[in-house]
């Protein structure tokens, strides 16, 4: 019966898992620069950003530690690289921790492996009431309250 609930007449196509590499990917390249700018917002540079033309292009110099690599203003007191690498490891392994964790979850909701049909507890309660559950218990545990317990 869980089987039958399973089917999926829509194949897989190629657009959705193209469009979640493509969201982690600029995901992890807006660490990158956020991890760059915490460094140089704690050094005293200030909230630095690059510019949309030079977003992608900067990466490389940031992840080797260039705390001015894209912007467009330098500011005298930027981030040693060593500082910059720290932040960007830091920011990047949040970005991964909640990219996983949404992954998870979306797969879990939306997945091939995800309980159709099934209610939860408080739409259960909701629906049948307590005194009916109650009632009907044996039949809908039969393991917690069945006549051999």
């Amino acid at each position: 019966m869980q089987r039958a609930r399973r089917t999926n007449p829509y194949p897989f196509t190629w657009e959705i898992p193209v469009a979640a590499v493509v969201a982690t990917v600029l995901l992890l390249v807006l660490g990158i620069h956020a991890g760059r700018a915490c460094a140089n917002l704690v050094a005293g540079a200030g909230l630095t950003l690059p510019s949309r033309e030079t977003l992608f292009d900067s990466v490389r110099g940031v992840l080797g530690g260039d705390a001015g690599a894209g912007l467009t203003g330098t500011a005298a007191h930027l981030a040693r690289p060593t500082a910059v690498r720290m932040w960007v490891a830091v920011v990047e392994a949040v970005v991964l921790a909640l990219t996983v964790w949404v992954g998870k979850v979306s797969f879990d909701r939306w997945g091939p492996g995800r309980i159709q049909g099934m209610a939860s507890r408080e739409e259960a309660g909701r629906l049948l009431g307590r005194s009916r559950l109650r009632k009907v218990g044996a039949v809908v545990r039969p393991d917690l309250y069945g006549k051999g317990r």
